[in-house]
């Protein structure tokens, strides 16, 4: 689904380094924290290139764009993405896309 079946990691849209959690919504997109990356990645069902959503690929920061070690994710009913971020102490809400 997402990442490198050989288990390589990394940066890139198609690989993931140290995902720690996903979620899944009504359209079998999963979105996933990408803690090694500072970032949430979202994979449109049957696709292997994600989309950064929250955070930057590999800037950790305190602002509201950017995110420490996103460790959780979670979606309501209108698919806004919520993201605990572990090192800034805060959960952080992503209006939907």
């Amino acid at each position: 689904v997402a990442g490198d079946i050989s288990g390589a990691s990394g940066s890139t849209s198609t690989l993931l380094n140290m995902p720690v959690s996903l979620t899944v919504d009504y359209m079998s997109n999963v979105y996933v924290a990408d803690t090694g990356n500072s970032r949430v990645q979202l994979f449109l069902a049957g696709q292997l290139n994600g989309t950064t959503v929250a955070g930057v690929t590999g800037v950790s920061g305190t602002t509201s764009s950017l995110l420490g070690i996103p460790y959780g994710v979670a979606l309501d009913s209108q698919l806004n993405l919520y993201v605990a971020d572990t090192t800034n102490y805060r959960v952080q809400m992503f209006l939907r896309h």
